[in-house]
């Protein structure tokens, strides 16, 4: 299961409203890809699909789809935002990572 903080919720459900999304029908895409400075890196977006094999969750609100293959890689994340001065955008709390960038976008296990 994936976790979704206050903070993400308020920014996940603007953002989804600003893009034609509707936060209490659509989903969080989340996923992992090949990429980035430690490996692997998390993938972000807004759908209104499931595929089969999709795993799907909702915590605080907010439907979330995980990839089969991605899934395993997400087990136990906490979705965050951070709004201020050092960084602002989605962080992800991924208990899994063995070790993750300065920028917080991509982990290796």
């Amino acid at each position: 299961m994936i976790k979704v903080s206050e903070q993400a919720k308020k920014k996940v459900m603007e953002l989804m409203t600003d893009d034609g999304y509707n936060p209490q029908n659509d989903y969080v895409r989340v996923g992992v890809k090949s990429g980035g400075c430690s490996g692997l890196s998390y993938d972000l977006k807004f759908d209104n699909t499931q595929v089969e094999g999709d795993k799907v969750f909702e915590d605080n609100g907010i439907k979330i789809i995980v990839d089969k293959k991605s899934f395993l890689y997400l087990i136990g994340t906490t979705l965050e935002y951070s709004g201020g001065l050092n960084g602002t955008g989605f962080v992800f709390n991924n208990p899994n990572a063995n070790r993750t960038c300065g920028c917080g976008e991509s982990f290796s296990l």
